[in-house]
């Protein structure tokens, strides 16, 4: 009660610093996943394989949607259920969660292996790195039902009032990805099927420090008989939940697949490598960013329930201000250090000649990037969905994927167009999020 009353009258500032900050430590963690195995790769199988793992990535991002589609649904419900002290359905929701995981996965990885060459191909895969992408991605989906338990479990540890052991075992996974990277990459020379081993089985290492405490029988939400069975009530509604994210997942899968295309058509592998890199860069700090958004959601529901609206307002204009800093470090890196961000990644001269343009491009419009993400952000805590699927869509559905296709027409390099789509894009989602936010001003008392 102390926690959930201290919403309403704490500082603001050091609300969003207390709840903000485990998010923060485990988004940044999450996005090392990334980061590590493209360092390696780049490094260990060249810049084929660093473009290989760009293509797999969307097909990655499906997978884990899948994920997310149950996870998050049933963590909501989760949470309802404790709210009502409803404690056997809580419970039931825990055991409907692994057994849709189980189900669900399974059907994903063989969907995935059965058409896996012509969904990488489709994707933007080339002849040159197709071979790349198939070894990594047939290990990451028999690992799949691993990564479903994941992300689901970790979902319900937040739910059910773990969110720091939530956080640990995000870390726990990176760490033991840091660390077998290198072993299989380089120590036992296995490629890319190293670095896809190597997130498999430190997932599994998660999942099982994970089960440590759902096993406790001094937890009240916990592994016991009678909770396997799937329950319509409890399916449907978790589903149904969890749409909202995944579609947004999903959208953002498919735009990568289109930017993948159209760069294999107008500048080759090596131009998704490119991206990949950039992504790679901007993805880190997004991460960041969305850590901030958890940490503000639970202080600005709260008040904005309580008719706070000023409260509500600081949360937000705070949570503003510190993501436009955060995306100011992307700004600055992109602009004036693309050189040694690309040499993370691989001694290619090639592709580092071919980096620095795109990523200057691209982190033109980074320091807008915050405002638009939390604005969105805002709408979801307080209860606007319809807004928030809107502001969450606009930049990727709205504008990018048309921009993708038709700008690369208006320029003399066609590539060049691909590139610009993406700032571009940007910008418009920010001017966007600014008349969404003015046409609320009286719900939300701005003056």
């Amino acid at each position: 009660m102390s926690r959930t009353t201290e919403l309403g009258i704490a500082p603001v500032h050091k609300l969003l610093f207390k709840y903000a900050m485990p998010a923060i430590i485990a988004m940044t963690a999450t996005s090392l996943y990334n980061i590590v195995d493209s360092i390696y790769i780049g490094h260990g199988c060249g810049a084929l394989a660093l473009g290989a793992l760009t293509v797999a990535k969307p097909f990655m991002d499906i997978c884990a949607a899948f994920g997310s589609l149950v996870g998050v649904g049933a963590s909501s419900l989760l949470a309802i259920y404790l709210g009502e002290k409803d404690y056997d359905r809580a419970n039931r929701v825990l055991g409907n969660v692994i057994v849709m995981n189980v189900i669900l996965s399974a059907l994903v990885m063989a969907v995935g292996l059965i058409w896996l060459d012509p969904i990488l191909m489709a994707f933007g895969a080339s002849e040159a790195t197709l071979g790349y992408a198939h070894e990594y991605m047939e290990i990451i989906l028999y690992g799949n039902i691993l990564t479903h338990i994941y992300f689901g479990l970790n979902a319900m540890l937040r739910s059910a009032g773990h969110p720091r052991f939530s956080m640990v075992a995000t870390i726990v996974a990176v760490v033991v990805n840091i660390i077998l990277d290198p072993l299989f990459i380089f120590g036992m020379e296995m490629g890319v099927r190293g670095a896809a081993l190597a997130t498999v089985i430190s997932q599994a290492v998660a999942v099982f420090w994970q089960l440590t405490k759902f096993t406790n029988k001094n937890e009240l939400v916990r592994f016991h008989r009678g909770i396997w069975r799937l329950n319509r009530h409890i399916t449907s509604r978790a589903l149904a939940i969890g749409m909202s994210p995944f579609l947004y997942n999903i959208a953002h899968c498919f735009v990568v697949i289109i930017i993948n295309n159209q760069l294999k058509i107008f500048g080759g592998d090596l131009a998704i490598a490119s991206y990949g890199v950039i992504n790679r860069l901007t993805f880190v700090f997004a991460m960041m960013v969305m850590g901030l958004n958890q940490g503000m959601q639970p202080i600005a529901g709260y008040n904005y329930g309580a008719k706070q609206y000023d409260r509500v307002l600081k949360s937000f204009y705070l949570t503003c201000a510190y993501a436009t800093g955060v995306m100011g470090i992307v700004f600055f890196l992109g602009e004036f250090c693309p050189v040694v961000v690309t040499k993370m990644f691989t001694h290619d001269p090639m592709l580092i000649a071919q980096t620095i343009k795109p990523m200057r491009i691209i982190c033109s419009s980074m320091l807008i990037i915050g405002f638009q993400m939390v604005t969105g952000n805002l709408f979801t805590s307080i209860g606007r969905a319809g807004k928030a699927i809107f502001l969450s869509l606009t930049r990727q559905v709205i504008y990018l994927i048309p921009l993708t296709i038709l700008l690369p027409m208006a320029f003399v390099d066609p590539l060049d167009g691909v590139w610009w789509s993406i700032p571009i894009s940007d910008t418009l989602s920010a001017i966007t999020a600014v008349i969404v936010l003015l046409s609320a001003r009286k719900s939300l008392q701005i003056s």
